[in-house]
């Protein structure tokens, strides 16, 4: 088996071994099924009633940015598992094992994928429910949700980096969250960022998750005309803009966590 067989096959194989664990956890499920339905309900019947997009359903308008945040959190998971197999030891009985190094990384990464895929599965499934729909065909419907998938898994490299800094899991929770929760609402997810003042306008119209939000309602026809005309290149341009927070995340970071994870295990 050549070298780039046996990372692939090894990083399935902790894939697998993470996704396993989630059976055993009960926590995790409920935050991977139920956390997604009270998000699209929370925002869609309470902020819903309050908020008005002109032109078109608030819901409509709703359910990208709650894909978006959701998939962001989602992508926490690569840094608080490879903060808890730090503290408690398992990474040192992986270094025994015939594996590759860089194995770890890609399993841990990968199955914040798969848990991704539930939780957008879960989510579209509640926001038809409650009156979402796709207005696009199933191509641009598929490139949505791709497009979703890839950049979480590139900011998966970012937290895993950042879980191999800290050094508790309650820790690495505060840090992501305080990171992470502002920059879902300094955005375009849940309002239109023309309402705000001129500073948080402006962090909103290049906040990456903006573009992300942007370029996954264009893709499901969840626009309208009568909204403001973008005036920055990011939201004009939002889906080449995804595409490029996700190429730089990746060409920064990838290596980064490797190296970080040789370091890491090398003590």
């Amino acid at each position: 088996m050549n070298t780039m067989q046996m990372v692939a096959s090894d990083g399935l194989t902790i894939a697998k071994r993470n996704v396993i664990k989630i059976k055993r956890v009960p926590d995790l499920i409920v935050f991977t099924i139920l956390s997604p339905i009270m998000f699209v309900l929370l925002f869609a019947y309470v902020f819903g009633s309050a908020i008005d997009i002109p032109g078109m359903s608030y819901r409509e308008f709703l359910i990208a940015g709650i894909f978006t945040q959701t998939v962001i959190f989602g992508s926490t998971w690569t840094g608080l598992g490879m903060v808890e197999d730090l503290q408690k030891g398992i990474i040192d009985r992986f270094r025994s094992l015939p594996m590759a190094p860089s194995a770890v990384l890609i399993g841990r990464t990968t199955s914040d994928v798969l848990i991704n895929v539930v939780s957008l599965i879960v989510m579209s499934l509640t926001g038809l429910v409650v009156g979402w729909r796709i207005n696009t065909s199933l191509g641009e419907a598929v490139a949505g949700y791709l497009l979703l998938l890839l950049f979480a898994y590139a900011l998966s490299w970012v937290m895993a980096v950042i879980g191999m800094w800290i050094r508790t899991p309650e820790v690495f929770n505060n840090a992501s969250f305080m990171v992470i929760f502002p920059l879902s609402f300094i955005a375009n997810t849940f309002v239109d960022p023309s309402s705000m003042p001129p500073l948080l306008r402006t962090i909103a119209e290049w906040n990456p998750m903006s573009a992300l939000t942007q370029a996954v309602r264009e893709l499901f026809g969840n626009t309208n005309p009568m909204m403001p005309t973008p005036e920055v290149w990011p939201l004009q341009n939002p889906i080449l803009a995804s595409l490029l927070w996700t190429a730089l995340m990746l060409i920064v970071f990838v290596p980064l966590a490797i190296h970080r994870y040789q370091k890491a295990v090398s003590r």
